[in-house]
Parts: structure tokens; sequence; C-alpha cells
């Protein structure tokens, strides 16, 4: 049989079931559920199963429990911010594009979001610019 785990003495078995009855977050109460159960003596892998964890991840929680207490339980990945959209255009780009929009669209009528997908890809020197992006941009700096 394979030897029990340790668990670092931060919280005794009845307060760490405490935790796990009252997290609200599915992903705490399972990690809260796992570490009561390898608290009672049961092996990582015998514990993962029943909880229905990966066995590497359910070390990975045990480990972070010992090192960082009851707060390395939280659910981190409410904390992580999506990276914030890049722009095809400068703030000055945007300006300019706004002075222009007030103006004839080439080719003649009026502004489209194929039109000002050209008007970028020319002002910003690429090959190709969806025509949905200038569309997104015309509603935004356009009116």
């Amino acid at each position: 049989m394979p030897p029990k785990a340790h668990i670092e003495p931060y919280l005794t078995v009845e307060e760490i079931k405490i935790y796990y009855r009252r997290a609200k977050d599915t992903t705490e109460a399972r990690r809260w559920h796992l570490l009561q159960l390898v608290s009672q003596q049961w092996t990582i892998k015998q514990a993962a199963q029943i909880v229905g964890l990966n066995y590497d991840y359910a070390k990975e929680i045990v480990k972070r429990y010992n090192r960082e207490g009851p707060t390395g339980m939280r659910n981190r990945s409410k904390d992580r911010q999506p990276p914030p959209p890049r722009t095809l255009l400068t703030p000055e780009q945007q300006q300019e594009l706004r002075r222009v929009l007030q103006g004839p669209a080439p080719g003649g009528g009026s502004w489209s979001g194929p039109k000002v997908a050209q008007w970028i890809a020319r002002k910003t020197g690429r090959k190709w610019v969806w025509p949905q992006r200038g569309w997104d941009y015309l509603k935004r700096l356009g009116d």
C-alpha cells in the first residue's frame, strides 16, 4: 500500500470539513474534499479517485496546501484577466480616421466597413484588414 500523504497542520480535520461544506465554488469544494480525505489517512490516489481529480493534479493541491496553507485552496482562475485587445490603430491614427470619415469616401458613396478596412490597411502597411474590423472602427469613430 502506498504511503499516506503528509498534510501540514494548518487546520484540524474538522476545520477542513467545515471549509469543504461551506465552499461556494465547486473547484474549491473539490480541493477541500480531497484534503479532508487525505487528512483522514486516505492516499492521494484513493482520494483523487473519489473526488474525481487527476492524480498529478491532486498531488499539486496537497503540495500547495502544505506550502501556502488554506489560502492556497482558493480558485485563482477568477483572478486572471484576459489580455487587453490589440488595436489596429494608434490613438493618433484613430483621430485621423475620425477626421477622414467626415469627408467623402473613396470611390464615392458612403463609408462602409470594407472601405474603412482598406484605409486602415494602407495607413498601417498591412496587406489585409478584415472588413468587420473596418465596420467596428466605423461604428466607434463615425457619426
